[in-house]
């Protein structure tokens, strides 16, 4: 609830704006047509031309433009006001900011010609040369304003698009890289336990067998490993150093360490062993999460929930913070950059299961995944 209050709020107070202005233009319109010739009926229907359509130039701007220049024209040409359009430039900046550049042109075009035709028409303004030349400036400048502020924000989604795609394919490296150690330690057992079987052959068979069990399940799981790792390398760097990778049974020490920053977290972890590869990624999603409620939601207190199954793996990580928040942190790299939602969904997907992470209806913060391993 209070983070669509949140991201509501924004759009609200431009709305109130809006609506504000076209009051006050319409109001001073009224006083323009109540001292003029022209019939009161006449002038207060072209105050509410003029001003009340502002209120609505975010969401219909083209339309709104054009009643305004329009009434604004009929005024001037009525003598209503000497007022040099600044209405119709408030209602032109939206237009050059949020339509392609074809029509912005289209617009602006209508409006300078049409305006400075009711300068010039009926009873001659004093100056009317002085007068069209700062209505063309006026209204031109708007457009320009708008047509920067049109292309800053392309610009700026093409960075973020950008960035966010950097963050995926970094993030797929990463655990290219992580699920190579894996493999790699997984081999090591092999070729021990293999060098065991042949030494022991001959006169402890009962050895031997254990021994090609055991090769036999890590070879099977290692096989599935290098299956995904085929599938999300994109690199042909080497050089990785080879450790011990960090799984559920490190979860602990993760949590404690959480405490020890101010954030209370409880650990639930239910069920039997996990592949090497499928703790990783539990630990690593955790680890993300639990970051993100430190960096960004505490003071809160925070749940964390493993549940190990049959053929999945379910991780949950609550917490009571704010719901709205900074959704990064580098907990899984040391990088930060608000792509921790990224790196978190890449993990997941690799062994084709789901994630879910957003706002709680009574506040607060979750994150959720299923991870297959079977």
């Amino acid at each position: 609830m209070r983070s669509r209050f949140a991201r509501w709020l924004p759009t609200a107070y431009l709305f109130a704006l809006d609506v504000l202005a076209g009051i006050a233009v319409t109001l001073t319109y009224t006083g323009f047509a109540e001292a003029s010739t022209v019939p009161l009926w006449f002038g207060y229907a072209l105050a509410a031309l003029v001003g009340l359509p502002l209120a609505a130039r975010r969401r219909w701007p083209l339309t709104v433009l054009l009643v305004v220049v329009t009434a604004q024209n009929l005024a001037t040409a009525s003598h209503i006001t000497l007022e040099p359009y600044a209405p119709t430039a408030f209602a032109m900046y939206m237009v050059a900011a949020n339509l392609p550049r074809g029509r912005a042109v289209g617009a602006l075009i209508f409006s300078l010609v049409t305006a400075v035709v009711a300068v010039f028409v009926g009873e001659p303004w004093p100056d009317d040369i002085g007068l069209a030349t700062a209505v063309v400036i006026l209204i031109s400048a708007a457009w320009a304003l708008g047509r920067s502020t049109r292309v800053r924000r392309a610009y700026a989604e093409r960075a973020v698009a950008e960035q966010a795609s950097r963050a995926v394919a970094d993030e797929r490296l990463r655990i290219a890289r992580e699920l190579h150690d894996v493999v790699a330690h997984s081999l090591s057992l092999i070729t021990v336990k293999a060098g065991i079987a042949n030494h022991v052959a001959a006169a402890q068979p009962e050895q031997a067998q254990e021994a090609l069990q055991v090769i036999e399940t890590t070879s099977r799981s290692t096989l599935i490993e290098m299956r995904r790792l085929l599938g999300v390398l994109r690199s042909e760097d080497s050089a990785v150093e080879l450790e011990p990778m960090p799984g559920i049974g490190d979860l602990p020490g993760l949590v404690e360490r959480a405490s020890l920053a101010g954030v209370p977290v409880t650990l639930s972890v239910s069920g039997g062993a996990l592949p090497d590869g499928v703790g990783l990624t539990v630990f690593r999603i955790v680890q993300e999460s639990v970051t993100n409620v430190v960096k960004h939601a505490a003071p809160a207190r925070c749940s964390v929930v493993v549940e190990v199954g049959d053929t999945s793996v379910r991780i949950s990580v609550t917490d009571d913070g704010p719901g709205e928040r900074v959704l990064g942190g580098g907990g899984s790299g040391g990088e930060g950059g608000g792509h921790g939602l990224i790196g978190m969904r890449e993990r997941v997907a690799v062994y084709g299961g789901t994630f879910v992470a957003g706002p709680m209806g009574g506040g607060g913060f979750r994150v959720a995944a299923e991870v297959p391993f079977a």
